[in-house]
Formats: structure tokens, C-alpha cells, sequence
């Protein structure tokens, strides 16, 4: 749960940093830019705090690994709510307003997590988990939406390493295998999501596991 803190406090901290002109640059979602992009952490944030409030009796159904749903197929940016996030970015015009809604909102949601007992059994989207498998499970999340921000920004804050150590684990299991030794963290998180077309060599070394990319998450 700590490790959830500082990811979201890193990811609040690389937009907070980030100057006017790159809201309108694209992220490294397809058909997002990163204005866009920012307005879906803010609802991500909403989610976080609607959860940690939703508490059920009944026994979790998934953990922190079995939360995603897992597809072969990248996103395009057409899906109607992929849309909807792009209409909503827009009516914020200036990005100072979108600043000052994640902060506003990420804060709430971090605290919530701060204070969230981790065997609490919370609701969300039709499943039960415990918040600390919930709040592991966002620390993937916000590593992968931490790398969609700097995708095109060379010069903006990378995500926390520990907490692309413990994406990298997590998407691992998800995998059912190891991607190599050579890969680094950040690199077999784009690759094994498919935010990026391993090279030939790397083709090379994932072996088997090549024909099985991407992990699309959702």
C-alpha cells in the first residue's frame, strides 16, 4: 500500500511538473494526447476513492494479479469512452484546470489509501477483492499510465523504480512466465503491453513468448 502512495504521488508530481505547451503532445495511449490522458487519472483517481468506500461481505473473488482482464488486441483510441475522456479533456481549455482537479481529487484518493485497511473487502466492478490486493494492483496502473506520460516527453520524471520493479513482477504472473534477464523493467513493461514492437533481437530473446505479446490490460 505505501508502494501505491509513492507511485501516485510520483505521477501527480510528473504532471504537476509538466509545462503548459506538452498537455497538447500526444501520451502514449493511441488517440490520446496527454491532456487526455490526465483527465483519465483523474477518474481513475474518482474509482480509487469510490472503491475504498464500497465494502462487501462476501469473499474476494479476484487479487491483486486476476483484477485485469486480459486481451491480445491494443486499444485504438475509438472506443465511446476512450471518446468520452477526449471531450472532457477539451472542456477544461487550460491546462492549470486539469492541474488543479488531479491534485485535488489524487490527493483524496491517496490519503483514502493511506488510511485503508488492507483486509477491508471492497467492491468493483462486479468483483470483490481486498484493498491491499486493490491498491496493488493500481500500482501497475500507475506505472504503465506514469510511462503513457513520458512517452514523448524525454525530459519529464520517469515513474519510480520500485515501482517498475513491482509492475514488471505482477505483469510476470499475469504472463505465467519471465521476459529476459536483458530487458529492463521499463523496457518488458512497453513491450509485454504492447506500447512497443520488440526489436528483432529482442524477438529473438523472448522466444516463445513473442508469438503471445501484447498483454493488453483493462
Amino acid at each position: 500500500m505505501d508502494l501505491f502512495v509513492r507511485s501516485w504521488a510520483a505521477l501527480r508530481r510528473a504532471v504537476a511538473e509538466l509545462p503548459d505547451e506538452d498537455f497538447a503532445r500526444p501520451s502514449g495511449c493511441a488517440g490520446w494526447l496527454v491532456r487526455d490522458l490526465v483527465c483519465h487519472l483523474v477518474i481513475d483517481a474518482q474509482d480509487v476513492l469510490i472503491t475504498l468506500v464500497t465494502p462487501e461481505e462476501s469473499e474476494p473473488t479476484r487479487d491483486a494479479v486476476t483484477y485485469w482482464e486480459v486481451s491480445g488486441t491494443p486499444p485504438t483510441g475509438d472506443d465511446p469512452l476512450d471518446a468520452l475522456i477526449v471531450r472532457l479533456a477539451a472542456a477544461y481549455e487550460e491546462p492549470r484546470l486539469l492541474k488543479f482537479h488531479l491534485d485535488d481529487v489524487g490527493s483524496a484518493a491517496g490519503r483514502a489509501a493511506g488510511l485503508a485497511d488492507p483486509g477491508l473487502r471492497v467492491g468493483t466492478r462486479g468483483e470483490v477483492l481486498t484493498a491491499g490486493d486493490y491498491l496493488s494492483a493500481y500500482v501497475l496502473e500507475w506505472t504503465l499510465h506514469h510511462l503513457d506520460l513520458v512517452a514523448h516527453l524525454p525530459d519529464a520524471a520517469q515513474p519510480p523504480a520500485e515501482g517498475l520493479a513491482r509492475s514488471r513482477a505482477m505483469l510476470e504472473k499475469i504472463a505465467g512466465t519471465a521476459f529476459p534477464a536483458s530487458f529492463s523493467d521499463r523496457d518488458a513493461l512497453l513491450v509485454g503491453t504492447g506500447r512497443r514492437v520488440p526489436a528483432d533481437a529482442e524477438k529473438a530473446e523472448l522466444g516463445e513468448l513473442a508469438a503471445r505479446l501484447p498483454f493488453v490490460l483493462g
